[in-house]
C-alpha cells in the first residue's frame, strides 16, 4: 500500500482548498522540488495551461514561461520562495496551444519533514479573472457593510450565515444572534413562516422573490408593528447547485403609513363627494336619513342608525332640540337585515326615548361627538345600571362605538350612531371627523326636507283654497274638473280654473297658469282669480278683461307672467269666443267623433305688455266637449309637445263618455305617477240638458 508523503498530504489538501477559492476562480496548483523541478500538477493546472501531468512532471518550472516574457522574473519568484519567503507576482506563461496567458502567482516554501528539503507550492490563476473577482469581492464587501439595505446570507437550511449592520439595526440584534439560527428563532414576532416559505421557493426554483412583505415587531422597536419589503435571490456554486439565499430588506413602515393615510384621505374625499351628490337630493325626510346610513356602511362603520326628533319627524318645529327625556324616531338604519347587530337594534319607524341619565347625553347636548373607541366590559359597566343595551352590543361583536349629534340651525335635531364589528381598528380621530362631516350634511338636508315638506303642504293648501270649491254651471253646460299638484314643492305654483255665469245664459270658462312656483305663485294666482271674477260681473269683452289682468300683474312688487285662456260659451246656440294669452289651445270633441285643437292666435303671456289680444269665434254642435288644460298635462321631458297633443286628442275620440270618466282617463294616460308640474283640467259639454236639470233640481 502506497503511503503518501507529508508533502503529498499538503498538496492534496491545498488542491481541495484551492478548488473552492472564491467559489468560482479556477486555480492551478503546482508543487516543485527545491531545485524547481515540477513534482505535482493538478487538474486545475491542466485546465488552465492545457498540459497533462506526464507532459510537465520532471521539467523545470521556468520552462513554462512564455519565450517573450521576462524569464528572470519567474526565476526570481521561485528562487525567493525557495529561500523560505512567500511571494506573489504576475508572469506570462506559455499555454500548450501556443497562446500566452498572464498569470497571478502565489508561491510559498513548504519544508518536507521527511528529508529536511524545502519544496515550493505554487498557486496560479488567470490574472484577468483574478482581478475581476477581486473587484467584485470589494464591491460586495462595501455593499454588505455600508448599504442602508438590510442584507442577510442564509444557507440551504435557511440558517443565517451573515447579517450586515443595516439588518442588525432593523432587527435590534447583533450578527452573532443571527448566525446559525433561522428567522423564526431570531424574530418570533414576525410572519417568519411566510418568509421561509418564500425562501424555500427560491431555493427550489431559482426564481427570485421580490417585495414580499414581512410584518411584526422586533427588539429594535418592540412596541410597534413595522413593515419590511423583502427580496430573496438564490446563491449557486459554479455547477449551478443552490448553496444558499441572499435576503435584502427595506423598512417601508413610514412609506406604507403615508400611502395608507393618503389612500384613506382619498377615500374620505370620495365619500364626502358621494355624500354631496346623494344625501338630501330627494328632499324627503325619511329617505335623507336612510341615505346617511347607507352611505356610511361599510365605508365607515358596519352598522349605522339615524334618529331624529319625533316632533321634527311630524313636521313640527324642533323646539328645544335634543334634551333629556326627548323622544326620537328611527328614520335610518343600515344594514336593514342580515346581522346580529341589525336584529338587536330597533327597526325603522320606532319611537325611542332619549334618556337623561345616558352617558352620551352631556356630549350630544353640547353638540360634541361621543366616542367609546374600545367597547369592552369595563366600558359598559357604568351604563349597565340603566340599560342592558351596551352589554347586548358587546355580545354581538361591537368593539367600537361612535355617536354624532345632528345639528341644524344651531339646534341638535337627532343623532347618528356608528358601530364597528369587523376585525379592524377602532374609530379614530379621522373617523370622528369624517362622521361629523357626514352628519352635518345630513342634518342640514334633514332640516331642509322638513322645511320643504312644510312649504309643499302650505303651497298645496293655499293653491287648493283659492280654486273654486263649488262650480255651478249655467243651464245647458255640464262641467268636470281636476287639479293635481306637483310632487315637488318647487313646481307647485299658480294653476287655476273657473266657470263664471254671464248675462244671457252664457258662461265664461277660464284656465290660467302663473309662471312661477311655490307659495308666491299661488298667491298671485289668487289675486288673478279674484280679479277675473270681479271683472266678469261687469260683462267686459275678453280682450278688455285681459288688459285689466295685465294691469293687475303690473301692480306687483316683483314682475310675473301668466298664461291665460278665456272662453265665452252660449249653450243655446253653441257659439263660443276663444281668447288666448300664451296658453295651450283648447281641444274640441264633437258628437260625431271629430276631434281637433281650436286654431286661434296663441298670443303672449299676460305681463309682457304692448300686444293686442285676438278673439276667435267657433260654433260647436250640441253635445260637443270642450277641454281646457294647463301645460303640465301635455309636457314631458322626453317627448315632443306635438306628440303629446296628438295623444290628448286621441283620448277624446269617444265624446259620449261621462266627463268625469274623460277627465280621469286624461290624467291616467298622460300623467306619470308623480307629476313634475301642476295640472289643472276643465272639461265642459256644451248645449246639453244635465241630469240635474232633467230631475228639476235647481242649478
Amino acid at each position: 500500500m502506497h503511503e503518501e508523503t507529508p508533502l503529498e498530504d499538503l498538496v492534496s489538501g491545498a488542491a481541495q482548498a484551492a478548488g473552492g477559492w472564491l467559489g468560482a476562480l479556477p486555480v492551478a496548483l503546482v508543487a516543485t522540488s527545491g531545485d524547481g523541478v515540477i513534482v505535482r500538477w493538478n487538474h486545475g493546472a491542466q485546465e488552465l495551461l492545457g498540459y497533462a501531468p506526464p507532459e510537465v512532471l520532471g521539467k523545470h518550472i521556468a520552462e513554462l514561461l512564455h519565450p517573450g516574457a521576462d524569464r528572470s522574473l519567474g526565476r526570481s519568484l521561485w528562487e525567493t520562495a525557495a529561500t523560505g519567503r512567500g511571494v506573489m507576482g504576475t508572469v506570462t506563461a506559455w499555454r500548450r496551444d501556443g497562446h500566452p496567458l498572464e498569470l497571478e502567482i502565489w508561491a510559498c516554501p513548504v519544508p518536507d519533514r521527511r528529508d529536511g528539503a524545502s519544496a515550493v507550492l505554487v498557486f496560479a490563476a488567470d490574472a484577468h479573472a483574478a482581478r475581476r473577482i477581486r473587484g467584485s469581492s470589494a464591491v460586495w464587501d462595501g455593499l454588505f457593510s455600508r448599504s442602508p439595505v438590510g442584507i442577510g446570507v442564509l444557507d440551504t437550511e435557511l440558517r443565517f450565515l451573515q447579517a450586515n449592520p443595516a439588518l442588525e439595526a432593523m432587527n435590534g440584534l447583533p450578527e452573532s444572534a443571527h448566525v446559525g439560527r433561522r428567522l423564526a428563532e431570531v424574530l418570533p414576532e414576525v410572519n417568519a413562516g411566510e418568509m421561509e416559505e418564500a425562501m424555500r421557493h427560491v431555493l427550489r426554483t431559482g426564481e427570485p422573490v421580490l417585495d414580499r412583505r414581512r410584518t411584526g415587531r422586533t427588539p429594535a422597536d418592540p412596541d410597534h408593528d413595522r413593515l419590511w419589503s423583502c427580496s430573496y435571490v438564490r446563491v449557486e456554486d459554479p455547477g449551478g447547485r443552490p448553496i444558499g439565499v441572499i435576503a435584502s430588506l427595506l423598512d417601508i413602515t413610514k412609506q406604507q403609513r403615508d400611502h395608507t393615510e393618503a389612500e384613506a384621505g382619498r377615500r374620505r374625499l370620495a365619500l364626502l363627494s358621494e355624500a354631496s351628490a346623494r344625501i338630501g337630493a330627494s328632499l324627503d325626510l325619511e329617505r335623507t336619513a336612510q341615505e346617511l346610513a347607507d352611505l356610511a356602511v361599510p365605508h365607515l362603520a358596519d352598522a349605522v342608525t339615524v334618529d331624529v326628533l319625533d316632533t321634527l319627524a311630524r313636521g313640527e318645529e324642533p323646539g328645544m332640540g335634543l334634551t333629556g327625556g326627548t323622544s326620537l324616531r328611527r328614520l335610518g338604519k343600515a344594514p336593514l337585515t342580515g346581522t346580529s347587530v341589525t336584529r338587536m337594534l330597533a327597526p325603522l319607524g320606532r319611537t325611542l326615548t332619549f334618556p337623561p341619565a345616558a352617558p352620551y347625553t352631556p356630549a350630544l347636548a353640547a353638540r360634541q361627538p361621543f366616542l367609546i373607541a374600545s367597547l369592552d366590559e369595563r366600558a359598559v359597566a357604568s351604563a349597565a345600571r340603566h340599560t342592558s343595551k351596551p352589554a347586548q352590543l358587546l355580545a354581538t361583536g361591537v368593539h367600537s362605538f361612535l355617536m354624532i349629534p345632528l345639528v341644524a340651525r344651531d339646534v341638535v335635531i337627532g343623532a347618528a350612531t356608528f358601530y364597528r364589528t369587523r376585525p379592524v381598528g377602532p374609530f379614530g380621530s379621522d373617523d370622528v371627523t369624517l362622521a361629523g362631516e357626514l352628519a352635518s350634511r345630513a342634518a342640514v338636508s334633514i332640516d331642509n326636507a322638513r322645511l320643504y315638506h312644510h312649504e309643499h303642504e302650505t303651497a298645496v293648501v293655499l293653491q287648493r283654497s283659492m280654486l273654486p270649491q263649488h262650480i255651478t254651471p249655467p243651464p245647458g253646460i255640464e262641467i268636470a274638473h281636476r287639479y293635481l299638484p306637483a310632487s315637488d314643492v318647487n313646481e307647485v305654483g299658480g294653476d287655476w280654473y273657473d266657470v263664471l255665469p254671464l248675462s244671457g245664459g252664457r258662461a265664461a270658462l277660464l284656465i290660467g297658469d302663473v309662471m312661477g312656483h311655490g307659495i308666491a305663485a299661488a298667491a298671485v294666482m289668487g289675486r288673478l282669480s279674484a280679479t277675473v271674477r270681479a271683472l266678469a260681473r261687469l260683462d267686459m269683452s275678453p280682450d278688455a278683461l285681459l288688459y285689466q289682468l295685465e294691469a293687475t300683474l303690473a301692480d306687483l312688487a316683483e314682475p310675473m307672467l301668466a298664461t291665460f285662456l278665456y272662453v265665452v260659451c252660449d249653450p243655446a246656440t253653441g257659439r263660443c269666443t276663444v281668447t288666448r294669452a300664451g296658453h295651450p289651445p283648447p281641444a274640441v270633441a264633437e258628437p260625431d267623433g271629430t276631434v281637433y285643437l281650436v286654431q286661434t292666435p296663441p298670443g303672449v303671456p299676460l305681463g309682457v305688455g304692448g300686444v293686442t289680444f285676438t278673439t276667435t269665434e267657433i260654433l260647436l254642435p250640441p253635445g260637443s266637449v270642450l277641454v281646457l288644460y294647463t301645460d303640465g298635462l301635455i309636457e314631458a321631458r322626453t317627448r315632443d309637445i306635438d306628440e303629446r297633443l296628438h295623444e290628448l286628442t286621441g283620448l277624446l275620440s269617444e265624446p259620449d263618455q261621462s266627463l268625469d270618466h274623460l277627465c280621469d282617463s286624461l290624467i291616467t294616460h298622460l300623467v306619470p305617477a308623480s307629476a313634475d308640474d301642476d295640472i289643472a283640467l276643465l272639461g265642459a259639454r256644451i248645449g246639453t240638458v244635465t241630469e240635474r236639470e232633467r230631475r228639476g233640481a235647481p242649478a
